[in-house]
């Protein structure tokens, strides 16, 4: 929201040492952030003045343009009364205008400097400027004529133009509609220094008896009221004032025509968004209705818009001539020979108009005024307002008869301690403090019994709905720099809980091992599940959908992590990254159909069975743990030739994360996509499947731009936690000497290493300290169908050194073990 400085002191007597930083200040304290302090005038420097043209030659030029010699009298502006001789290319001025000129040693905006310079044969001492180029609008089609009576030459011209008029930007929160009008601004501007406001929604209406135009709400609801007013003897030619004009170009808007900017400086006005028909152009009466779907309106932009059944629409007998609340329809837009306008103020529901606004991907200074929330006892008086402004400059003549649908809907009371304030915020604020700081916003309050008031909020504060709402206005009055500074009272409890303590074992252990922790948005769509070849009924892909997603094409709440690390995976190497380690934590959602969740008030703790009943309608939402392997895992160097991320890099990822935690986990073959058929593990403990790692499938590799054989895992992190131990185990160390010994075993292709490796530590028995596999082989040796596996076993015990008959004999219990479990031979 824009406002010049001079509006605001129009309708606010601001003492005159309150400089515009002052106000600026005091108003973002209220709640009104500054964006910042703009003047139009600010990269000009002088001298710029009026000047008369005196004379205007003509001349002709090679190039086939023609240039004006002009003799311009500047006054004494230029020092010595002389007219000033000025080479100008545009042709829409004659002798006898008024001009602006700025003279040889003065600046236009850009750091255009002006000096006197010879062009087309002449020594050209200055510039007659354009709109454009001084700044103050986007007209480039000729030089900028003064009225006949805006001054004498030689005249300063920055007043006369505004350019020394500074304007406040604020950023104005999504509750705080009222504040997009200068009403607003003004009325903050009073409230935070305690001077008069004269408020320019107080005047007088007739009557409302409905002869200005028949109107038929048929959605009371969408529309609760409807306010038609009707001038006619209108000058469509009539120029807009020039103080109307310069106030809404510095708001942002840009200036069309006198009818147009009328409804856009009330609604800047007053707040409340105004619409004017050519009402030689509406047929019968106009109506209120949702549209019928698949309905078409072609908006004032040109654009042919395809109607949904929720958007309210505006209709006369031929069908929607607008989209209520944000764009009127082309068909009865004002133009050049519009002599009779009807004008149309109404008050919407905000959530309709910020649905319509979304679906239509259209944004309008109306749209977002009626979006957030407008005074609803404004319709009557902003058309009442723009027909008085119609008649003063557009010659017009008001027509008998005021339209008046509908009334504004009722608002509901409050009731609030006196002393709520103070005990909320820790400031010393008074009852009648209290009471005080309620009446300045507004509101109307009632004493009840003692130590209780009953506040009913203003009609243009919609965002006002509960106790605590209104300990916010009444602190932001007396100013938040007044809540003390307090010590806080040292925590009390037993320190960190032992899922947090699981939860940084887990984030140190999967730092060390070389991953870095990154945070991905849970949103996902069916294109998510798509990328990761998950078939059509996979579990993954019921989702918990969101009621207001960030995008229409990830409405739903993810149910693995993997999509966002994927990305992440993906773009880092795309950017060039030889290699990425990645891991992420979080939550996931699986739908619980227990009913939607049940609302309780702020005015007190829920109880027990209450929390209980929230808890029962949440989704159900586990903590996961998700890790990406991809491109280079171990440096080339002069150490030796490096390799890339691998299957076995997240089984061992798995298994040292397992082993800081002291949990035994098992591992077995599994097809399960994303991962890649045969290359896949999944991770169960105590028999109970927590997760999956492995291989990533090619087509996901290729859909997520990662190389060949990247690797990935998922772990459910609430079920590897919940079978942790609370202390961390740590290693144990032994004088005794290392007993070596290496066996290899040839099986079916089809038994796993895991199968063998876990058969061997079970026979092997209590003196195996490690297993390790180095070596798999294939070939004629062995026969087809068959593989070699080479495991180096380690034997030692904590008290002697082992015999080689005590080794032996554990190598033979572990292979005749494997033997017997997995039909392992020993080769």
């Amino acid at each position: 929201m824009k406002a010049p400085v001079s509006w605001i002191r129009e309708l606010v007597d601001l003492p005159a040492e309150v400089t515009t930083e002052v106000l600026t200040d005091r108003l973002t304290a209220l709640g009104l952030k500054l964006e910042g302090i703009h003047a139009a005038g600010a990269e000009i420097r002088g001298p710029l003045v009026i000047g008369k043209v005196l004379t205007k030659e003509p001349e002709p030029q090679k190039n086939g343009k023609t240039i004006n010699w002009c003799s311009v009298d500047v006054g004494d502006a230029n020092g010595t009364g002389e007219p000033q001789g000025i080479v100008c290319g545009a042709h829409n001025f004659e002798p006898g205008d008024l001009v602006v000129v700025i003279l040889p040693g003065g600046a236009l905006p850009g750091g255009f400097e002006i000096s006197a310079r010879k062009t087309y044969g002449h020594v050209s001492a200055g510039m007659i400027c354009s709109v454009r180029e001084l700044g103050i609008g986007d007209d480039h089609d000729g030089i900028l004529v003064l009225p006949p009576d805006a001054g004498a030459p030689g005249d300063d011209v920055f007043g006369l133009l505004g350019l020394d008029e500074e304007v406040i930007e604020f950023e104005i929160n999504p509750d705080r509609a009222y504040a997009l009008s200068l009403r607003g601004v003004a009325r903050e501007a009073a409230l935070g220094f305690g001077v008069p406001y004269a408020d320019p929604a107080v005047r007088e209406l007739p009557a409302p008896d409905g002869k200005a135009w028949e109107v038929v709400v048929d959605d009371p609801a969408g529309c609760p009221v409807f306010a038609a007013r009707l001038v006619s003897g209108f000058d469509p030619a009539a120029p807009t004032p020039d103080v109307i004009k310069q106030r809404i170009e510095q708001a942002g808007m840009r200036s069309i025509s006198l009818a147009v900017d009328i409804t856009n400086y009330v609604m800047l006005e007053l707040g409340q968004p105004i619409h004017g028909y050519d009402a030689d152009k509406v047929a019968g009466a106009l109506g209120v209705r949702r549209a019928h779907e698949g309905e078409t309106l072609t908006t004032l932009d040109d654009t042919v818009r395809t109607l949904a059944s929720e958007d309210l629409v505006i209709t006369d007998d031929s069908g929607p001539i607008g989209l209520a609340g944000v764009m009127g329809g082309a068909t009865t837009e004002m133009s050049a020979t519009t002599t009779r306008i009807l004008v149309e103020a109404a008050h919407w529901d905000a959530v309709s108009m910020f649905r319509t606004g979304r679906r239509h991907k259209l944004t309008s200074e109306a749209g977002k005024r009626n979006e957030r929330g407008v005074d609803p006892l404004l319709p009557g008086i902003a058309a009442d307002r723009v027909v008085e402004l119609l008649v003063e400059h557009g010659g017009a003549t008001a027509e008998p008869g005021y339209t008046l649908v509908g009334s504004a809907p009722q608002r509901s009371s409050i009731t609030i301690a006196t002393d709520l304030p103070a005990r909320l915020s820790g400031i010393e604020i008074s009852a009648m403090t209290t009471v005080e700081n309620l009446r300045a916003i507004g509101a109307t309050v009632t004493e009840r019994e003692a130590g209780t008031i009953e506040v009913l909020p203003p009609t243009w504060r919609p965002d006002l709905n509960d106790p605590y709402d209104l300990v916010e206005e009444v602190v932001r009055i007396v100013g938040y720099d007044q809540v003390p500074s307090v010590l806080p009272r040292r925590a009390t409890g037993r320190g960190l809980t032992r899922t947090q303590r699981l939860r940084r074992r887990v984030g140190r252990t999967l730092a060390g091992a070389g991953l870095v922790e990154v945070v991905s948005f849970p949103f996902v769509g069916e294109a998510t599940f798509d990328k990761l070849g998950l078939v059509a009924d996979d579990p993954l892909r019921t989702t918990v959908g969101l009621a207001n997603p960030l995008s229409s094409e990830e409405p739903a709440y993810t149910t693995t992590l993997l999509p966002g690390l994927l990305e992440a995976a993906g773009r880092n190497l795309g950017r060039g990254a030889p290699g990425v380690a990645l891991f992420e934590t979080g939550t996931v959602a699986f739908p619980a159909d227990n009913g939607p969740a049940p609302i309780y008030g702020v005015h007190t703790r829920p109880s027990v069975a209450e929390l209980e009943k929230l808890d029962e309608a949440l989704p159900l939402q586990p903590q996961h743990l998700a890790v990406v392997l991809a491109g280079e895992r171990r440096r080339t160097g002069w150490w030796g030739a490096g390799s890339d991320a691998a299957w076995s890099d997240a089984l061992a990822v798995v298994r040292r994360l397992a082993g800081e935690l002291g949990v035994t986990i098992e591992v077995a073959s599994a097809n399960r996509m994303p991962w890649h058929p045969g290359r896949c593990a999944v991770v169960s403990i105590a028999g109970v499947q927590v997760g999956h790692a492995g291989e990533l499938h090619p087509t996901v590799c290729r859909a997520y731009g990662l190389p060949a054989r990247s690797a990935a895992v998922e772990l459910d992190l609430d079920a590897l936690m919940a079978a942790a131990t609370d202390v961390a185990p740590g290693p144990s160390f032994s004088t005794m000497p290392l007993a070596k010994e290496d066996v290899a075993l040839v099986v079916d292709a089809a038994v796993t290493v895991a199968a063998v490796e876990a058969a061997l530590r079970e026979g092997a028995g209590d003196l195996l300290e490690t297993v390790r596999l180095f070596d798999v082989y294939t070939g004629e040796q062995i026969g087809a169908g068959k593989k070699s596996l080479a495991f180096a076993l380690r034997f030692r015990a904590p008290d002697r050194t082992l015999t080689e008959a005590e080794t032996g004999a554990a190598r033979d219990a572990a292979v005749a073990r494997a033997a017997e479990l997995t039909g392992a031979v020993q080769r």
